[in-house]
Formats: structure tokens, sequence, C-alpha cells
């Protein structure tokens, strides 16, 4: 079982609402910080958010476009519906996140359920890059981080993103970067680049393709499901938490 609740947190920019939940007990419990994918927070993710919470960690989902709107989440059959996604999608940068993660951290710290010095962050698509990103920014909290087929791992930077790959010697945690073999989203070069940054840089992790998948492999409501590798990235996520967060 896991006690769940929504919840609203104020920051700098806002009331950023989050889905919080972990298991019963009087804790504290290791923290999860789970950065949403661009269709929006929903109960798809609710659900994966409650399987951390039964492996025994306090896991934070928060509403990253509560800055526009104040829920969202995608028609997938709708060309408006999508073309709001996309604009919201790209009103973010990471240095938003960044601030946002900051306001989650000390909602956490008034949590005695809630071991917020240990902290992993996972975050898929959209918000693969900020889970980098909040790695470097957080080093001090975030022991272990992980990009599910992230996107704009390494871009050219402009006025609202430098690139995630400039922040990787900035990180002391474990950083795990999966990467389906059919995306577009994030190509072949843009992995391959990743892959060697991170080598360059010396960080502890790795990078691995998860072979005979496309985008999205991991969320089981996508038509691209991949029920294999999405039980295999759940299993090196879990050992990746295991080994680098303890309970408090």
């Amino acid at each position: 079982m896991t006690v769940d609740s929504e919840i609203v947190i104020e920051t700098g920019d806002g009331a950023m609402g989050a889905f919080i939940t972990h298991p019963e007990g009087d804790g504290p419990f290791p923290m999860v910080l789970f950065l949403m994918d661009a269709p929006g927070k929903r109960e798809e993710l609710h659900d994966m958010a409650r399987r951390w919470a039964k492996l025994g960690y306090y896991v934070a989902l928060p509403h990253l476009y509560y800055r526009s709107t104040d829920s969202f989440e995608l028609d997938f059959n709708s060309k408006e519906s999508l073309k709001e996604m996309t604009l919201l999608m790209y009103s973010l940068s990471n240095r938003m996140i960044e601030r946002d993660a900051a306001a989650v951290f000390a909602h956490a710290d008034t949590d005695p359920k809630a071991d917020a010095s240990q902290v992993g962050c996972v975050g898929y698509c959209m918000s693969g890059p900020f889970a980098v990103w909040v790695a470097a920014a957080h080093a001090d909290r975030v022991k272990a981080s992980a990009s599910i087929y992230g996107v704009r791992l390494v871009v050219e930077p402009d006025e609202n993103n430098d690139s995630p790959h400039s922040r990787l010697g900035d990180i002391t945690g474990e950083l795990y970067v999966a990467c389906a073999e059919r995306d577009s989203y994030a190509p072949p070069e843009m992995v391959d680049a990743m892959e060697q940054f991170m080598a360059d840089s010396g960080v502890r992790g790795s990078l691995e393709r998860y072979p005979d998948t496309d985008h999205g492999f991991a969320f089981p409501d996508r038509a691209v499901y991949n029920a294999d590798a999405a039980e295999q990235h759940w299993q090196v996520l879990t050992d990746l938490f295991a080994r680098n967060l303890s309970a408090g």
C-alpha cells in the first residue's frame, strides 16, 4: 500500500501542483523526483510513481506546466491538444526546472516522511535533459539520476537553455542514460555525442541503447510500449537507486 496526496508547492513563479506518494510507516524515506514527460502529469505517471513508493521511496511528481495552466493531459487524438502540448513543452527551460526542483526539495525538507538529502531523479523524453541538469545543479542532494530517451541532451545553447551535456562535470552522483534504437527526437548522432561527452567528463555512470525499441517504449499506454524493454529499464533504475540511496 502507498499513501498518496495531491499538494501545492509555492515557487517563485507560482503555485505548482504535485502528486506525492510514499510507503506506509514513519520514514523518512529516500526521495525520488519524478519529472513528467511532455503529455503531462496523469494517472499513468501516478501509477509509475506508486511503483517507486512500493519499493520504499518518497516520490514527488510535480506538474511542470503550472506557469501556464493548472493542469494538462494530452489528448493523443486531438491536433489542438498536440499543438498546446508543443507550446507548453517549449515554454520550459533547464533553469526553470532547476528552480522547481529546489522548491520540491524545500517542501520535502519539512515533511518527516521524506529524506531529501538522498534523491534519485528520473526524467523521460522532454524531462530527460532536466534530470541531467537537476543532478548537476543540486549535486549535494541528487545521488543518482536517469534520463530515459531524453531529448536535447546535446544542443547548441540559446538565450533560454544551455546544453545539459555542459553540466556533466558538475554531477557527483551516478548518471544513467537510456536510449531507444529508433528515435527521431533523440537521433543516433546526439546519442553518440552524449556518450562521448560522458566519457570525456569522467561522470560516474553509463549510456545504454535499447535494441528494437521506439521513443516512448517504457509507457504502458503507448502504442510503442515494449514490455521487455520497459521491465529492463525498471530493473536498471531499481538497482541504480538501491545502490545510491539508503533508508535514513
